[in-house]
């Protein structure tokens, strides 16, 4: 009996009930036609954002994009002041969540890739002209490699860290605006040649370039 105490627990009916309305919400009320915003495609992201410069594209393999199910997708790699080597942006935008389509998470995708956790947790970036946003901070390590990685989803000009919390939205835009549509937004650095403290706020000042730029290519 011990072994099913956690059916109990608190969080768990919270999450019991949290996916019972997400089913009704998506399968029951919903059926009808989602709204489906009209976005920007991710190609066009700018290649210069300060004294940020774009070095290359990536493409996203088929395999890749298989399994990520996304609507579109950006992958570019950019050099700026005080980054030794190139820091990663990868964005992928979802139009709707309402079939399974929806963000994997770093903390599941990295660990899947042969990366190691050696530190997680959350920080806030200040936005300049609004209010700071909090995004996730994840220190990974393989073999003699580390990178620090800062993540965060985007939905409806909504910054949210917590993939738990991510999905709370989800039913309540869906109920509120008939729509599912959301982003993630992910910056990896090397921390091979620098300290990870080091890493992380070169990440945070490549969000501050980039964030007002993101909401021209996200709906809000």
């Amino acid at each position: 009996m011990n072994g099913f105490a956690f059916l109990w627990s608190r969080p768990a009916q919270l999450l019991t009930g949290l996916l019972v309305l997400q089913a009704a919400v998506f399968y029951g009320r919903f059926r009808t036609t989602e709204l489906i915003p009209l976005v920007r495609p991710l190609a066009e992201f700018p290649a210069e954002l300060g004294p940020w410069r774009a070095v290359r594209n990536f493409p996203i393999e088929q395999q890749v994009q298989d399994v990520l199910k996304a609507d579109d997708t950006l992958s570019r790699s950019y050099t700026g002041p005080g980054v030794p080597g190139e820091i990663h942006l990868f964005m992928a935008y979802f139009k709707s969540q309402r079939y399974g389509q929806k963000p994997h998470s770093p903390q599941n995708c990295l660990p899947g890739s042969g990366w190691e956790a050696m530190r997680k947790g959350f920080r806030w970036v200040d936005i300049p002209g609004r209010a700071p946003i909090e995004v996730n901070r994840y220190l990974v390590q393989r073999g003699t490699n580390k990178s620090m990685v800062l993540y965060f989803y985007l939905s409806h000009n909504r910054v949210v860290a917590s993939e738990y919390w991510a999905q709370i939205w989800v039913v309540a835009d869906g109920i509120r605006y008939n729509r599912s549509d959301t982003s993630i937004v992910k910056v990896v650095l090397p921390a091979d040649n620098i300290s990870a403290e080091q890493a992380e706020e070169s990440s945070a000042r490549f969000i501050q370039a980039i964030f007002p730029q993101l909401e021209r290519y996200f709906p809000g």
